[in-house]
């Protein structure tokens, strides 16, 4: 790669050197205008003097790659760079209104610059080869074909070249494929899988072929820097006032050496829309290259769609149904871009979070890659979990309205725009952690053969995010309000509520920095700040003022709240745990009991929350234990000293975390319970019933709080009673084990109504002592 020198425009005009006699250098230059082909004949003459060069596209090509000598081909093409404004070289707003494009100006513009501003432009020369090596890997990695073929192959090896090349001038984050439709249609590969699959089909050849070809051309990312600059540009308002963004730098520069050597698969939490749009700043600021997203094809609208599939944007249809020949196509570019260590992005969930918490993962697209491994079409590949976790969302009361019911705004240009105009105001900090990133590989060994063995992957994934989020100021405050309800607090008293949770969080040395929180002022900026956001409110008409969250804005604030939930999750069943051994005569071993009963209340969550495997979970509750009562193991003799426990705590978790989940429980088992055991439940209609029963036992006061009554949650109770075997149709034993399941979730209740009324004592008197 080598900058030009100024030219004055005469030399521009100069015809190119005559092929030289020895043609053992064959320079392939991919130029579009006459000023380029003279940038190369200039770059030839003091590079390559007796090399011969042939232009993309010529005719010549075919036949001259036919010769029998072998020659040298030094791909080489002209490379525009925009100006360097603060060190950096990236289109700006001023490009986009001049309708210019920097990295490829119109012919006029290019004399200009080479001679006005030589600093913008490069020939760059990729990594030469070999007529004969590529003829090699022409025959072994394609289908295959005459001269023109060959030609082609040759002609897509040299633009790759030149990209890789070009990226040591305008940095890792323009890595972007070139023709991969193109040379995925061409492998033998690829044309291997469609013969077999149109035998599978008993469909002819072509017609397979031609609809797989239409299908790659669909999904495939059509990369260019001039669009990754045109989608900074234009989606920043999207996201870059609303939030300032904190990142884990240390955690980067271990991913930056990973990236060398593997692809990346980032895994974020997805909480939000403008998640890939955060992360995408945080990942170019870093010099990271773009990764190919994979996202739902209801955001393919214009202008979102175009511009997207073209920096990096693979829209995916939302169901691929029984269409085998869209799953191959998908199927093989995925493999495709893992082969070429290009990093990768999608979010495991498979839609934006309701509740604030993990959604259960998905693992059709973690499927393909595990294939691709098994193909060894790489050796293996990093997978990134992610934590974006914000302080304040504008739409979490859009979703907080979908879980009772309401309908989803569509996308489309006008959601688009209401979108951006409510990004507007700031919305406090936005942090994006990097979970510890583990190999594919090493994690299906560790997983074993077997049905579960993505499932445990995917959950270590999951598992990774949850370690990586933080508890901020905003999650810690409605946790803390959450839990007196709807009663009122002065500073003061909110201080005294939320003391006790910041000891957990600096004794657990849990991620996020809640500091703040420990002075009047940064306590009182928080509570204000969840004012402003419509979280919670202040009455300021007394001597002092005070602060709630009124029970309209109770599914809002459990969306902050539960974003840290997993970090009290061992504590809450701790505390269960405790009260049924304090409440319950215990045969045999306590120890052992209480292990028994760890292991039943996991199951009964495992759809909601991601826990340890069994012998670490238990081994995490003794450590829970130690930092609730260092000496529990002298203690813990009998009821009574089990109950002094958790009288002795300062603050107890249990109902504040759990209660809206096994309320949820107990209105889908009341409606289970309710149906005739031999007939099929449709589960959208029963989602649908439990919303209607669930708002009637609000009303009369059967549930704790309206978070409870969400599609979300009902959806995973369901799941829990489908993995109980409480769907399907059956006689007696169906009804029996719905019974059962309403029982189990009824007793479990009793005890997080047991651990309130011992929390609200608790409560009282840390208040009065305030007072």
């Amino acid at each position: 790669m080598h900058a030009i020198s100024p030219l004055a425009p005469a030399d521009m005009s100069l015809p190119p050197p005559a092929p030289p006699a020895s043609g053992d250098v064959l320079v392939l230059a991919d130029t579009r205008t006459g000023v380029e082909r003279d940038l190369v004949a200039r770059w030839v003459a003091e590079q390559r003097p007796v090399a011969e060069v042939i232009h993309r596209g010529d005719r010549r090509l075919p036949a001259r790659l036919a010769e029998e000598r072998d020659v040298l081909i030094v791909p080489v093409r002209v490379t525009w760079l925009p100006r360097e404004v603060d060190g950096d070289r990236r289109m700006r707003v001023g490009d986009l209104l001049a309708l210019t494009n920097p990295r490829r100006p119109a012919a006029y513009q290019q004399r200009r610059i080479a001679a006005r501003e030589p600093d913008r432009v490069r020939v760059t020369d990729g990594e030469p080869a070999l007529a004969s090596a590529l003829r090699l890997r022409f025959r072994t990695e394609t289908a295959g074909g005459d001269a023109s073929a060959f030609a082609q192959f040759v002609a897509r090896q040299a633009t790759l070249a030149c990209e890789r090349a070009e990226r040591a001038i305008i940095g890792d984050r323009y890595k972007v494929p070139r023709l991969v439709a193109e040379q995925i249609t061409a492998s033998a590969r690829f044309q291997e899988h469609v013969h077999e699959l149109a035998e599978e089909l008993d469909r002819p050849f072509d017609e397979v072929l031609a609809y797989a070809e239409q299908c790659l051309q669909e999904v495939a990312a059509v990369q260019s820097p001039l669009a990754i600059d045109l989608f900074n540009v234009l989606m920043g308002p999207m996201h870059r006032r609303a939030w300032t963004v904190h990142v884990d730098h240390e955690s980067l520069e271990r991913l930056h050496d990973l990236g060398r050597r593997h692809a990346l698969i980032f895994l974020p939490s997805h909480r939000s829309y403008v998640d890939p749009l955060v992360l995408a700043d945080v990942l170019s600021q870093h010099d990271f290259p773009r990764n190919h997203l994979l996202g739902g094809d209801n955001l393919n609208f214009w202008p979102l769609g175009g511009l997207g599939k073209r920096s990096g944007v693979i829209f995916i249809r939302r169901s691929f149904g029984d269409d085998e020949v869209y799953k191959l196509a998908v199927r093989e570019y995925l493999g495709h871009l893992v082969s070429k260590r290009f990093n990768i992005e999608w979010y495991i969930e498979g839609g934006r979070t309701r509740t604030g918490k993990l959604r259960p993962p998905r693992f059709g697209l973690l499927r393909y890659i595990v294939r691709a491994i098994e193909e060894q079409r790489a050796d293996d590949v990093m997978l990134v979990p992610v934590s974006i976790v914000y302080d304040h969302l504008h739409e979490v009361g859009a979703m907080a309205a979908e879980q009772t019911g309401a309908a989803k705004q569509g996308e489309g240009l006008r959601w688009l725009a209401d979108y951006v105009r409510a990004q507007r105001e700031n919305a406090g900090n936005a942090r994006v952690s990097f979970g510890e990133a583990f190999s594919l590989r090493t994690a299906l060994d560790e997983a074993g053969e077997g049905s579960a063995q993505l499932e445990k992957v995917a959950f270590r994934i999951c598992e990774g995010i949850n370690r990586a989020t933080p508890v901020t100021a905003p999650s810690l405050l409605t946790f803390a309000l959450l839990g007196v309800r709807d009663r009122a607090l002065t500073l003061d008293q909110v201080a005294r509520v939320t003391a006790p949770l910041l000891e957990h969080v600096r004794r657990r040395g849990l991620p996020g920095d809640v500091s703040v929180l420990e002075q009047p002022e940064g306590l009182r900026a928080g509570l204000d700040e969840l004012v402003r956001a419509g979280v919670a409110s202040a009455f300021t008409g007394g001597p002092e003022p005070v602060w709630y969250i009124d029970q309209d804005h109770h599914a809002v604030a459990a969306f902050s709240r539960n974003g840290a939930l997993h970090h009290v999750m061992n504590r809450a069943i701790v505390e269960l745990v405790l009260v049924r051994l304090a409440s319950e005569p215990i045969e045999g071993d306590l120890l052992e009991a209480a292990s028994e009963n760890a292991l039943a209340l996991r199951d009964l969550l495992k759809f909601e929350f991601f826990f340890a495997a069994k012998r670490r979970f238990l081994h995490e509750l003794e450590r829970e234990l130690e930092l609730l009562a260092p000496d529990w193991r002298g203690r813990v003799q009998g009821r009574g000293d089990v109950a002094a426990l958790l009288s002795g705590s300062r603050t107890l978790v249990a109902h504040r975390a759990l209660r809206s989940f096994l309320d949820a429980q107990l209105v889908v088992a009341r409606c289970l319970v309710a149906h005739d055991p031999r007939e099929a439940i449709d589960r959208s209609a029963f989602v649908a019933e439990c919303l209607g029963t669930g708002r009637q036992m609000l009303l009369q006061g059967e549930l704790h709080g309206a978070e409870s009554v969400s599609s979300e949650l009902f959806s995973g109770a369901l799941a829990l009673a489908a993995n109980r075997d409480l769907i399907d149709p059956g006689r007696d034993e169906v009804r029996v084990a719905r019974e059962a399941f309403l029982a189990e979730v009824q007793e479990v209740l009793g005890r997080l109504v047991r651990i309130g009324e011992l929390d609200a004592a608790l409560l009282e008197e840390v208040l009065v002592a305030g007072g």
